[in-house]
């Protein structure tokens, strides 16, 4: 199985290999955390609900999220290198207000993958999180299954910003594939950055 086929785990989350300090968390930071990948999904879901009542508009309405980078040089250049179509799903226009940093797809049943560039660090991201590489870059999992929604939102840890990729369960491998051909063409790697492991 290769790198490219499929995603494959890596272990060694953590470069320096040390124990990592206990850390307390201010409750509305871990909040905050918390809810930021729930808005992702959400968001999507709800959107999906929107297009699915009107197909012909083939617009994606996106609610605004966190982005600090997202008008960033890293986040211009990616959006201008994403594919036009990643298997079944084709790029859709966004709903005006469009956030910064965005960017949706569409299959013919108005499923969407919907990219977010720019985010803050998941806080779930820290010292003990399972990564996946796919193509050579390191994606870290969010599922939406804990609060019943059918799909997960991936985040890029390894590159200068920050990009988080919603994508509906069962789509197949092709639309991380895709994206992480034109993350590892446009923004060059760094090492990770994962947030110490809290209470212990």
């Amino acid at each position: 199985m290769t790198e490219s086929d499929s995603p494959e785990p890596d272990r060694n989350a953590s470069d320096d290999g040390g124990t990592p300090k206990a850390e307390g968390r201010h409750p509305a930071v871990i909040a905050t955390a918390i809810a930021l990948p729930v808005a992702l999904l959400v968001g999507v879901v709800v959107a999906a609900v929107m297009v699915g009542r009107s197909p012909a508009t083939g617009t994606v309405g996106l609610g605004p999220v966190p982005a600090p980078e997202a008008e960033s040089g890293s986040c211009t250049d990616l959006l201008g290198s994403l594919p036009e179509r990643m298997g079944d799903f084709a790029r859709a226009d966004l709903a005006d207000p469009a956030p910064v940093g965005a960017a949706a797809w569409q299959d013919p049943d108005a499923a969407e993958v919907v990219l977010r560039c720019g985010l803050d660090r998941p806080d779930e991201f820290d010292q003990a999180a399972a990564l996946q590489i796919v193509d050579g870059v390191q994606w870290f999992e969010v599922s939406g299954a804990d609060q019943g929604i059918d799909a997960s939102t991936w985040f890029v840890v390894d590159r200068p910003v920050y990009v988080a990729l919603t994508v509906p369960d069962g789509s197949g491998p092709t639309p991380l594939q895709d994206v992480s051909k034109a993350i590892a063409e446009t923004l060059p790697r760094q090492d990770i950055d994962p947030a110490p492991i809290s209470g212990n």
